[in-house]
C-alpha cells in the first residue's frame, strides 16, 4: 500500500468505537477507517463506547488516590524488582538531559505473566490490588479489541493478532503527579518526552490534563481530557511491525497546576514475549525492503532497554 506523508493534525481525533462491535464488517471497516488515518497521521486518537465499565474506571481511580495518599515511608517499602512497585519521585527522567521528572508511579501486571511475582502489593489497602487486577482485565479485552481493529486498518484479516495477543502482556501503571513545587527547575515536567516501547497504550486521565503530543509540524497539541474515553496511542513495536507506516509518536506530561494533583492510569499492551515481530505483508510497497530485521517481542524489549539505560533485563 503506498506510504502518503503524515498529516500535521490541528487536533487529536475522536473516534467512536460502537461500530467496531457491530456484526456487520462494513460497519467495522468504516471505524478502521478512522483508526487508519489517525494512526498515520498522528499515532494518537480518543475512543468513546470503548466498553469498560464505567464503574471498574471509577473504582481504580478512587484505590489509586488512596495508594498515592498512604505515608511515603510505606510506600518506599514497596518499590519492586524489575520496575514493578512504586517508583518514588526523582527516579526517573523520560528526556535524556532533562531533570527528574515530577511524578510518582505504581507498575503492576498480573500472572500469569513474566515477573508478577516481582509486584510487591500494600497489605492494608488490599482494595488496591483487586481493583486494578479487574481494571486490567477489562483494559486487556480493549487491547485484544483494537488489536483487531488495527488489523482491519492494515487490510489484514480481522484476526491477524489474534494468536500473537492471547495471551499478551498487559501492563498497568497508575500515576501521581503532584503541584508543581516552587523549588522545581524551569525545564522540570511532569513526565519529559517520550514515545513508548509496546504495541499500543491505553490510557486514562483525570480532568486535570497536561498530556502534549507532538504533530508532525513538530508543534506540542494538547491531548485535553474528554469524559468517557480513553486515550490511545501507538508505541515502537508497531512502528517497526508497520515499517513506518504508523507513528508511534513523542509525548509529554507538563503539569503546571499549582494546587492540584493530577492522576493517570496506563496500560501499556504488547503481544506475549516470544511472538516473532516482522514487516507485515501490507506495509511494503513492491521491491521496499524492511525497515528493521525481524525480532521477537521481547527482543524488541530488550533493544529498547539497551538504548535506553545500558542494561539488558
Amino acid at each position: 500500500m503506498p506510504r502518503n506523508p503524515p498529516d500535521p493534525a490541528p487536533v487529536i481525533p475522536v473516534i467512536d468505537l460502537a461500530d467496531s462491535f457491530s456484526p456487520s464488517l462494513d460497519e467495522r471497516m468504516k471505524v478502521a477507517r478512522e483508526i487508519d488515518i489517525a494512526c498515520r497521521d498522528i499515532g494518537f486518537f480518543y475512543v468513546r463506547n470503548h466498553g469498560v465499565p464505567d464503574g471498574a474506571i471509577r473504582a481504580a481511580r478512587e484505590v489509586t488516590r488512596q495508594f498515592f495518599d498512604l505515608p511515603d515511608d510505606r510506600k518506599m517499602q514497596l518499590v519492586g524488582g524489575h520496575g514493578f512497585g512504586y517508583d518514588p519521585p526523582g527516579k526517573q527522567a523520560l528526556e535524556p538531559g532533562t531533570p527528574p521528572d515530577l511524578k510518582d508511579s505504581f507498575l503492576m501486571v498480573t500472572p500469569p505473566q513474566k515477573r508478577a511475582g516481582d509486584v510487591p502489593w500494600p497489605d492494608e489497602l488490599p482494595a488496591f490490588r483487586q481493583r486494578l487486577e479487574a481494571y486490567q482485565a477489562h483494559l486487556q479485552t480493549l487491547g485484544q479489541h483494537l488489536m483487531r481493529c488495527i488489523a482491519l486498518s492494515l487490510d489484514l484479516p480481522e484476526d491477524y493478532f489474534d494468536e500473537a495477543c492471547a495471551a499478551p502482556n498487559c501492563a498497568i501503571r497508575v500515576l501521581h503527579y503532584p503541584p508543581r513545587p516552587p523549588s522545581a527547575l524551569s525545564n522540570q515536567i511532569g513526565a519529559g518526552a517520550h514515545t513508548d516501547w509496546g504495541a499500543i497504550t491505553m490510557l486514562h486521565q483525570d480532568e486535570i490534563g497536561g498530556l502534549e503530543v507532538l504533530n508532525a509540524d513538530g508543534e506540542w497539541i494538547e491531548a485535553t481530557p474528554i469524559e468517557g474515553t480513553f486515550v490511545i496511542n501507538l508505541g515502537d513495536l508497531i512502528r517497526r511491525w508497520t515499517n513506518d507506516r504508523y507513528r508511534s509518536t513523542t509525548h509529554r506530561v507538563v503539569h503546571n497546576a499549582a494546587e492540584r494533583p493530577r492522576f493517570s492510569m496506563a496500560a501499556f499492551f504488547s503481544p506475549r514475549d516470544d511472538y516473532p515481530v516482522r514487516c507485515l505483508p501490507t506495509c511494503r510497497e513492491e521491491g521496499e525492503a524492511p525497515h528493521y530485521p525481524a525480532c521477537s517481542v521481547d527482543e524488541h524489549f530488550q533493544e529498547m532497554m539497551r538504548r535506553s539505560y545500558e542494561i539488558t533485563v
